[in-house]
C-alpha cells in the first residue's frame, strides 16, 4: 500500500472522548459484561406519536423524495421562528435570521469556516463539547480554551483572556445549558458576553440543545431588565437565550436542535436563529457541502415545534426524576455531588485518589463494572478530575450502575 499523505488539519481530530469510549465498552462486551451506558447523551425516549405519523405520511408522497433546497425549507423554518418567538418574546424573520440544520453539531461545526481565517483565535469553554474545537481545527484556526471552575459556577472569566489572543480572536462559543458541567447561566451573564463581544469585534455564538431540559423552573434570572420591547412567555425561565442579552441580534446566533426535547436525535434535525449576515455566511457553506435533509423530516419537526408540548414536559419530567434517583444513590454510597438544574448529566468530581486521571478511571470502571461514563479530561484540560454521567437509563438500572461504581470505589 502508497504511503498516503494527509492533510495536517486531521491531526487534532484522531483524539474524541466517545470513540474512545466506545472502544473500551468493546472490550467489555467481549468480555462478557453486561454493559450499563452512561457515557452517551442521546436520550432513550421515542419521538411523539403525531412527530412519527407526519414523517409516516410523507413516505409515500412522491414531491417529498426530491432534493430539497432553502426555498423549500420555508415552513419549517416558519415554525422554527414562531416557536422561538412564544418562548422568548423575540421577532424573528424566517427568511434571513432562520437556517435549517442536520443537527446543532452541523452546524457548530461549519461556522468556523465562515470566520476564521487560518491562525485567527476562537475562544471556546473548557471543558466543552468536542465538536466546538473540531470545527475551529478544521477550519485552521487556534484555540483558547477559557476555563470553567467550581469557584465561578463553570463561567467563563473573560477579564482573564490575554490581550495578545483577544487581538487575534473571531468568535466566542459559549453553551448554556452546558455540557458536560450542567452549570446554567444568568441573563446578567450573557449581557456581559454580548457587550465583550461587541467591544471586542467578535462574533457570539451560543450552542443551546438544552434549552427545554431545565428543572424547577421557579428561579429568576431576570437580575437585569430584558428588552423592554419582549413579550416573554416565561420571564422565571433558568435559560435565558442569547438573542434576550442582543435583541437587535448585533453579534450573536444561535444553535437549536430538536435532539433533547423532542427525543429526535436520529432525525438530524437542528436550526440556527440570529444576525442575518452570519446565517447568510453558514447558508454559503453549507451550499458547498450538503443539500437540507429529507422532507419528510422537516414535516415531523415540524410537527413538533407547532404540535402539542405534552412530550416536552414529560421527558423533562424524566429526566428530573432520574437525576434524583441517580443523585441520591450516588449520596448513599458518600459520593457527594451537586444537583444540577438543567440537562441529562451529572458532573461529578472525582474521588481525590483518582483526581489526576479520569480517563483511566472510566476505562478500568468500564473494564471491571460495565459502567460506562464519559472522563472529563475527554471535554478539556479543564475537565481533568471529573466524569461526565448521561442519565439515559430508567432509575432501577441506575441504581444498578451505583451499586456496581460501590464496588469499583471500594
Amino acid at each position: 500500500m502508497t504511503n498516503m499523505q494527509f492533510a495536517k488539519r486531521l491531526q487534532p481530530l484522531q483524539s474524541n472522548v466517545f470513540a474512545d469510549m466506545d472502544r473500551a465498552k468493546a472490550v467489555a462486551l467481549a468480555a462478557g459484561r453486561q454493559v450499563i451506558d452512561l457515557s452517551l447523551g442521546s436520550s432513550d425516549l421515542p419521538a411523539e406519536a403525531h412527530v412519527i405519523e407526519a414523517i409516516a405520511q410523507s413516505l409515500s408522497d412522491r414531491s417529498t423524495h426530491g432534493y430539497l433546497l432553502f426555498n423549500g425549507t420555508q415552513g419549517f423554518r416558519e415554525a422554527a421562528a414562531s416557536w422561538y418567538e412564544q418562548k422568548f418574546g423575540i421577532k424573528v424573520d424566517p427568511q434571513t435570521e432562520v437556517l435549517p440544520l442536520i443537527g446543532s453539531q452541523e452546524g457548530t461545526a461549519h461556522l468556523p469556516l465562515a470566520i476564521l481565517n487560518p491562525g485567527d483565535f476562537a475562544l471556546l469553554l473548557d471543558p466543552g463539547y468536542p465538536s466546538h474545537a473540531g470545527g475551529v481545527h478544521l477550519a485552521g484556526g487556534q484555540i483558547y480554551p477559557m476555563p470553567l471552575l467550581a469557584e465561578n459556577s463553570f463561567l467563563p472569566v473573560f477579564a482573564d483572556i490575554p490581550a495578545p489572543v483577544l487581538a487575534q480572536s473571531r468568535m466566542m462559543v459559549l453553551s448554556y445549558p452546558h455540557n458536560p458541567t450542567a452549570a446554567i447561566a444568568p441573563l446578567s451573564f450573557f449581557q456581559e458576553a454580548v457587550a465583550f463581544c461587541q467591544q471586542h469585534n467578535l462574533v457570539l455564538v451560543h450552542d443551546f440543545p438544552y434549552v427545554d431540559l431545565v428543572f424547577g423552573e421557579s428561579g429568576d434570572w431576570a437580575d437585569s431588565s430584558p428588552n423592554p420591547k419582549s413579550k416573554i412567555q416565561n420571564p422565571k425561565s433558568l435559560v435565558p437565550s442569547i438573542l434576550q442579552a442582543d435583541p437587535e441580534k448585533s453579534v450573536s446566533i444561535e444553535f437549536f436542535t430538536l435532539s433533547k426535547s423532542y427525543n429526535m436525535g436520529g432525525f438530524r434535525i437542528g436550526y440556527a436563529i440570529g444576525n442575518a449576515q452570519l446565517i447568510n455566511a453558514l447558508r454559503q457553506v453549507k451550499a458547498a457541502v450538503d443539500f437540507n435533509q429529507y422532507r419528510g423530516i422537516l414535516n415531523g419537526a415540524i410537527a413538533a415545534l407547532t404540535g402539542p408540548q405534552a412530550g416536552v414536559k414529560s421527558a423533562v419530567a424524566t429526566f428530573q426524576s432520574r437525576r434524583d434517583a441517580f443523585i441520591s444513590a450516588l449520596h448513599r454510597i458518600g459520593w457527594n455531588v451537586p444537583t444540577p438544574q438543567a440537562t441529562m448529566y451529572i458532573w461529578a468530581k472525582l474521588p481525590s485518589h483518582w483526581s489526576q486521571n479520569s480517563i483511566e478511571f472510566c476505562t478500568q470502571l468500564v473494564k471491571q463494572t460495565g459502567v460506562a461514563a464519559s472522563p472529563g479530561a475527554g471535554f478539556g484540560k479543564s475537565g481533568e478530575g471529573y466524569v461526565r454521567f448521561a442519565l439515559v437509563h430508567e432509575p432501577p438500572l441506575l441504581g444498578t450502575a451505583v451499586e456496581r461504581i460501590a464496588e469499583f470505589l471500594h
